[in-house]
């Protein structure tokens, strides 16, 4: 059963460098029933809310997407005592409109992982959490509104295929995922937020668009997305993403009123 202690407020899901502008950080190691979490969880304050940080893939980006233990990285967030998670993610485009250095608020995502756990319920009792709207409303608007004002091209909406990786796709899975008309694609978003949403937590993914898919070649200027050029990009762009949930943090209300804090009603059998 989960203890829930009153540590933290919301908790941040990224890469290193975030919580460096915290005030007062702690660092929390944490033990969990699926295991360690990627990292020691760091929580400070900033603008008098408690915020807790783990990297997703562990300090030095020690954990590939398929291998994150992602049951045990939610579950530490909500025993710390957090109800909304901010999970960005670096990302590439399937769709000619949407630019490297864009963001994009994700409303949807398609899971194309294969082999991970993906429920923290595993029976009695057994639980079909909807996933029909799998991101925070409330987050959704506040993140594209900041995106915004901020001067950042943002899309506040978008579908996220999420592959297994960590291969990058082929050519042909490509094209196939453009033509679906799907906006994004990635490794980490599944099942990320649809474990925060079996603890009822809010989520809220924006995704920091790094290259062009090598599907859009012929419609984009397209290279065959590289590791070199993904990291060039995100940390051109890192400050904006800060930026972004800095001016994010402050403007969460502390009454949750969305579907997110009600996702197990009627959702459990037994």
């Amino acid at each position: 059963m989960l203890e829930r202690k009153a540590l933290a407020d919301l908790g941040v899901f990224g890469g290193s460098g975030f919580y460096e502008l915290l005030a007062d950080v702690t660092h929390h190691p944490i033990q969990t029933p699926f295991g360690p979490p990627s990292d020691d969880v760091a929580i400070g304050t900033y603008q008098g809310v408690r915020v807790a940080f783990l990297a997703r893939h562990g300090r030095g980006h020690r954990y590939p997407p398929h291998r994150i233990n992602y049951r045990a990285n939610v579950w530490a967030m909500a025993h710390l005592g957090a109800t909304r998670i901010l999970g960005p993610s670096a990302a590439g485009s399937l769709q000619p409109h949407v630019k490297p250095g864009d963001f994009v608020v994700c409303d949807q995502f398609v899971d194309r992982t294969s082999g991970r756990a993906s429920s923290f319920y595993d029976g009695p009792p057994v639980v079909h959490v909807s996933s029909a709207d799998p991101y925070c409303p409330e987050l959704r608007e506040l993140a594209a509104s900041a995106g915004r004002e901020l001067g950042i091209t943002v899309h506040d909406r978008g579908t996220v295929v999420v592959v297994e990786g960590p291969r990058f796709s082929s050519r042909a899975e490509s094209r196939w995922f453009s033509q679906a008309g799907w906006e994004v694609i990635n490794m980490t978003q599944y099942p990320e937020q649809i474990l925060a949403r079996e603890l009822e937590l809010c989520y809220v993914n924006v995704s920091l668009i790094t290259d062009y898919d090598v599907g859009l070649e012929g419609q984009a200027e397209v290279e065959p997305v590289s590791v070199a050029g993904v990291i060039e990009v995100f940390n051109r762009n890192n400050a904006r993403v800060r930026d972004l949930l800095l001016s994010v943090i402050p403007r969460i209300p502390r009454e949750r009123s969305c579907i997110c804090a009600r996702a197990l009603e009627g959702a459990m059998i037994g």
